[in-house]
């Protein structure tokens, strides 16, 4: 044999083994490549599956597996024969998509948001499709939507919502559309979580939506917009009277008591309905007419409901008038102070002072408080008014004490809403302090401030008893009180309301609770103050059949504007009644009536 021809053949030989043998290792590194690929898929934490245009499942892996296992077993599921019939839609269209399905294992609900691809591979029409859980990332934006459309606390649609219902009814109206739209309040709210404390004040609020949401069609929504704030859509209407009857039938509702923790709780609420399309023609015009009926029900009976109507709107337009110009009052310090005595009525020495603010309007005339006062703690402005009186108070105590002597207290009215506020009276009492003459104020509060659920009484007042600062109860008499009340209230006088004084003389019944109220004022070391006085009648009285040592009213003297004695002699501490009255009386200045315009 040819030895170039073995030598050759030998060659090939090699050659095809070693091919042979690079084709094993190659084939066995693929089928390894392959093994960990297929492992890869079967634990891919998102469900792939892969399907032919049958609908089979050609691929699918474990995560796959179990949500499809889960999902045919779930009441609520989907079933197969649904989910292929679906899938090859999907298939047949040719378009990709995302959909988003929820499995229900138990108690438990998960979500999946899936991926659907169509493809073609090897000449075959395949669907992949591939599930990712969402279920902790829907919860969360499940909670951020409910937090921007629906009250945490009742569950009711917010303020964003019903607008945007109403806005959608506006923008496809076609001429022929009415609707209502009612804002409701609830009356003494405040009051009810002052007295009662703001956990009650909550349940109230649920009970009181579930309350107004009775009998609701589908097409009405109910909506609280703020604290106790309620605006109701009543949509379609095709009456006036229909409104006016499910209004009514609302209000009839709310008369029955609410019992809340063990409390029997009565709860009114004020109702201002205006009308589309002859009220406005947008949801804030229609909003704010139905507000401004609801005040005219609160400034008036409360607990009751009126429509809106042109007559009112010029009402709301003098009234915003009226607060901007307070405003404006305030920001230019256009306050000023009255001083009405406090007497003793068995000596006529002036033992205290009341600092009455007053304003004056743009024309310079005094204006009495009862035209602002109320206003001013509705619009939030009370706070600070009362630290202009304190500071005019300072401004004028050389003429104070030249007038009722050096030792005269001081007395200043503070409101029971901010008696109540620690963010208040805290740097009311520093203020008091930085005058340097604390010992000298009595702050006078309603009762309501001690008897109400409020942080006074525990945490306030000791403050101010640190500095030396007095308490006085105002108006007692017209708010809370009892004499049960009474015993619980740290104070240092009480000043008996004026429709208890008036016509003392004449009243047997305040008479037995005049000597009541003043055994119990003794007994807790309380001085009495009798609010009013105008007649010497009424004096009289006071001085031959009770202990009572002072009072303050107009037959002493009307509130004295300091500046008006600048150029007369005070007078003294021990000087008489009569001359006290005549030197110190203001003269036919404006604003002035006998009716009890002085007070707050």
């Amino acid at each position: 044999m040819d030895v170039a021809k073995v030598v050759g053949m030998h060659r090939s030989h090699q050659h095809d083994f070693q091919a042979a043998t690079a084709q094993a290792r190659d084939e066995s590194i693929l089928e390894s490549e392959l093994s960990i690929l297929r492992d890869v898929f079967r634990l891919l934490p998102a469900g792939v599956t892969v399907q032919d245009e049958n609908g089979e499942f050609v691929l699918m892996n474990d995560a796959a597996t179990s949500l499809l296992d889960a999902a045919a077993s779930a009441p609520s599921g989907s079933q197969p024969a649904d989910r292929r019939a679906a899938y090859l839609e999907l298939l047949r269209s040719g378009r990709p998509a995302v959909l988003e399905e929820a499995v229900t294992r138990g108690a438990a609900k998960q979500v999946f948001l899936t991926s659907h691809r169509p493809v073609q591979v090897a000449g075959r029409n395949l669907l992949i499709s591939s599930s990712t859980e969402i279920t902790e990332q829907k919860a969360f934006e499940d909670h951020l939507f409910r937090s921007a459309y629906y009250d945490e606390l009742t569950g009711l649609p917010t303020r964003r919502v019903i607008e945007h219902r109403v806005n959608s009814l506006l923008k496809y109206d076609n001429g022929q559309g009415r609707f209502a739209l009612a804002f409701l309040d609830i009356d003494n709210f405040k009051h009810i979580n002052d007295y009662y404390g703001h956990a009650v004040g909550d349940k109230l609020l649920v009970e009181m939506s579930k309350r107004l949401g009775l009998d609701l069609r589908d097409s009405d929504i109910l909506s609280r917009i703020s604290g106790d704030e309620f605006v109701l859509l009543l949509n379609p209407i095709r009456y006036d009277a229909e409104v006016e009857e499910y209004i009514d039938f609302i209000l009839q509702r709310l008369k029955a008591p609410f019992f809340i923790d063990g409390s029997e709780i009565f709860a009114s609420t004020s109702i201002g309905v205006s009308l589309y399309p002859e009220h406005g023609r947008s949801y804030e015009v229609l909003r704010q007419n139905a507000d401004i009926a609801m005040y005219r029900v609160k400034n008036a009976s409360k607990g009751a409901a009126a429509f809106f109507n042109a007559s009112m709107e010029r009402e709301a337009l003098a009234r915003m008038k009226i607060e901007q110009s307070l405003r404006q009052a305030i920001l230019e310090k256009r306050f000023c102070c009255a001083f009405q005595p406090k007497v003793d009525i068995r000596t006529q020495e002036v033992k205290g002072v009341e600092a009455l603010v007053r304003l004056r309007d743009d024309e310079g005339v005094i204006q009495a408080p009862s035209t602002f006062i109320n206003l001013a703690t509705e619009l939030g402005l009370i706070d600070e008014l009362t630290h202009l009186v304190l500071a005019e108070i300072v401004k004028s105590i050389d003429l104070i004490d030249e007038t009722f002597g050096p030792d005269t207290t001081i007395s200043i009215n503070v409101a029971a809403k901010q008696a109540g506020n620690p963010e208040f009276m805290q740097p009311f009492a520093d203020a008091l302090e930085a005058t340097g003459f604390p010992t000298r104020f009595m702050i006078e509060v309603t009762e309501d401030a001690f008897v109400t659920k409020t942080h006074f009484q525990d945490e306030i007042l000791p403050i101010f008893r640190k500095l030396g600062v007095r308490v006085s109860i105002d108006d007692f008499g017209i708010g809370y009180s009892s004499l049960s009340a009474l015993a619980d209230i740290t104070a240092d006088e009480i000043k008996i309301d004026r429709s208890f004084i008036t016509d003392i003389h004449k009243r047997p019944r305040s008479q037995s609770i005049l000597r009541a109220i003043e055994s119990l004022s003794e007994a807790l070391g309380m001085t009495v103050v009798a609010e009013g006085l105008e007649s010497f009648e009424e004096l009289a009285y006071l001085q031959a059949a009770t202990k009572i040592r002072c009072a303050q009213g107009f037959y002493f003297s009307k509130p004295i504007f300091l500046e008006d004695l600048m150029l007369a002699t005070p007078p003294r501490v021990s000087e008489s009644r009569a001359s006290l009255a005549s030197r110190t009386a203001p003269k036919n200045r404006p604003g002035y009536s006998r009716a009890g315009g002085y007070r707050r």
